[in-house]
């Protein structure tokens, strides 16, 4: 059974002057790499470890979309076989480091990788995962897109992200933060509509994460056969 959202009243569709590209991408990352997990790492541990804890109860090939500097891969069990893929090349060198220090034998491959032209077969992967990336990329819509279709029928997408409001003081910091997504490399404008309903994925759990319910973990199902 899908579990209905609470849809958002009002639209914020992400302003053109701001939109990502992939050079603002690269450029903000290779900033964070040197302290990204003492710094966002740390601020986004709940909602990654609510993530990582509904992955470890699955097994089979899970793809980790925008891997980063690899900070959960320690965390993974053993009976899953790991891939993971960013577009930083900085934040990748990190990744390495973390799987030759933990002896990471269940990472099958890190690979530097556009997430919305992925060169993965379709239904390659039993578990596909997303953590902070939605707001990230230039193209959240194909991203979407292409989580479906390397996801295995009947396996799961599992999305964790921030996703603007339209009310209140952090609605409104929101909006105030989006001419700078640039130099930030993320959307402060994303609604949760952006990626909701584009894809045939059944959206099966929808929960806010600590800290105060800035991010929220999505998890979907992909139909073991496609709807006619």
């Amino acid at each position: 059974m899908s579990v209905p959202l609470v849809r958002l009243t009002g639209s914020f569709p992400l302003a053109a002057s701001a939109r990502l590209d992939r050079s603002s991408v690269l450029k903000a990352y290779a900033r964070w790499a040197p302290v990204y997990d003492f710094t966002f790492g740390a601020i986004a541990a709940f909602g990654r470890k609510a993530a990582v804890n509904a992955i470890n109860s699955r097994k089979g090939a899970l793809l980790e979309v925008g891997v980063g500097t690899g900070i959960t891969l320690p965390t993974y069990g053993p009976q899953l076989r790991i891939t993971g893929i960013d577009l930083s090349p900085e934040m990748l060198d990190k990744a390495r480091d973390k799987v030759r220090k933990h002896c990471l034998s269940n990472v099958d491959g890190i690979y530097e990788m556009d997430a919305s032209a992925m060169e993965f077969d379709d239904g390659k992967f039993d578990t596909v995962v997303a953590m902070y990336v939605m707001t990230v990329v230039p193209d959240p819509e194909k991203v979407m897109q292409e989580l479906e279709r390397v996801c295995a029928p009947g396996g799961e997408v599992m999305i964790v992200n921030h996703f603007a409001q339209d009310h209140g003081v952090r609605g409104s910091v929101e909006k105030w933060m989006t001419p700078f997504s640039r130099l930030l490399g993320w959307h402060p404008d994303f609604v949760i509509e952006t990626i909701t309903g584009i894809t045939d994925l059944e959206l099966i759990e929808a929960r806010p994460m600590h800290p105060m319910g800035l991010f929220t973990m999505l998890r979907f199902k992909k139909p073991t056969e496609k709807a006619a």
